[in-house]
């Protein structure tokens, strides 16, 4: 199947790979030529610009957007629509807000351009563990895009079937049509609001084992604690083992301190969307909120907690902190 990707970073570009490995078709476009050159030798149909990206589409054509979410994506979104006809179908497969999916549709629709919003999750490794799209859209058009969204999941080697499950669905391949346009990215929203909460527990609990150590305790409940390898027993066998305890002992095998790591936490927008859903919606999510809340004092003081929650960004989606010092 053929399929065009605007934005070639760090998920764009290795989902191009993945489609490419399986025998998809892929044309691609990206702010930067280099990128684009780099992805024409492994295999992909260059383009240098919106219209010539849209005319190498073969109708109905499927333009798939993985760009930053906001201006970035609202620029694209108007810059390629006049481009399209009546049947094509534009993906967004950034974080943006659901509402805003919302809006973008009906627009769009006036002029009988499909929209199918893709919340996508597993960051840098996503090239060969598979990614885990949540999906919104009209049935018969997500239906259409099938063999794209089977490819891009991980498949059912990724986890074990849940015991006594009756009924198998695309779900336990990693992929799942969530519902009408936005529900997508508001399940991925609400995924992320989960993963700050998951991510905190983490932290603070190592924070909890690097300070036993503390001069303030009795000397006869001191303990010096290898962290590295607790993280690594933790991994086998352990209720609390997940991937993201995975990143975290690769972080500390890279760097056991954690000395390369200032702790300074950036948040992308969706635990503040949680958040404001919960509100909406009069759920209680205290441990949402105060993930979300630690986050912003680590831009004002820096704990080792924040180092790993620092580096498990770094691990799973490649994000960098800021160069300066805070």
């Amino acid at each position: 199947m053929q399929l065009g990707m605007v934005g070639l970073g760090r998920m764009g570009a290795n989902m191009v790979r993945r489609l490419i490995k399986a025998g998809h078709s892929c044309v691609v476009y990206d702010l930067t030529p280099q990128t684009v050159q780099q992805l024409v030798a492994e295999g992909a149909v260059g383009s240098y610009g919106m219209e010539e990206f849209v005319k190498k589409l073969e109708k109905p054509r499927t333009a798939w957007l993985m760009v930053p979410a906001g201006a970035p994506t609202e620029n694209t979104v108007k810059a390629l629509a006049p481009l399209l006809d009546p049947g094509d179908v534009i993906i967004d497969g950034g974080n943006s807000y659901f509402k805003d999916d919302v809006r973008r549709a009906q627009l769009l629709r006036q002029n009988g351009i499909h929209y199918v919003d893709v919340g996508t999750s597993g960051g840098i490794w996503g090239i060969e563990r598979g990614y885990s799209l949540m999906i919104g859209g009209e049935p018969e058009v997500v239906r259409r895009l099938d063999p794209i969204f089977q490819t891009l999941a991980p498949g059912e080697v990724a986890a074990p079937t849940t015991p006594k499950r009756a009924k198998k669905t695309s779900a336990d391949r990693g992929y799942l049509h969530c519902g009408p346009v936005g529900s997508g990215h508001f399940v991925k929203m609400v995924h992320n609001g989960i993963e700050y909460g998951l991510m905190q527990a983490y932290a603070e609990g190592f924070d909890i084992l690097r300070n036993a150590s503390s001069e303030a305790l009795a000397p006869e409940h001191r303990y010096s604690l290898p962290l590295g390898e607790i993280a690594e027993v933790w991994r086998r066998g352990s209720v609390v083992a997940s991937w993201l305890l995975d990143l975290t002992a690769i972080a500390f095998n890279q760097d056991p301190q954690l000395e390369n790591y200032q702790g300074y936490v950036a948040d992308s927008g969706e635990g503040r969307w949680t958040i404001q859903a919960a509100i909406d919606e009069a759920v209680p999510a205290n441990v949402l909120s105060a993930a979300l809340y630690a986050r912003f004092r680590s831009r004002q003081q820096h704990t080792f907690a924040e180092k790993i929650l620092s580096a498990m960004r770094q691990q799973f989606g490649g994000h960098l902190e800021p160069s300066s010092d805070h």
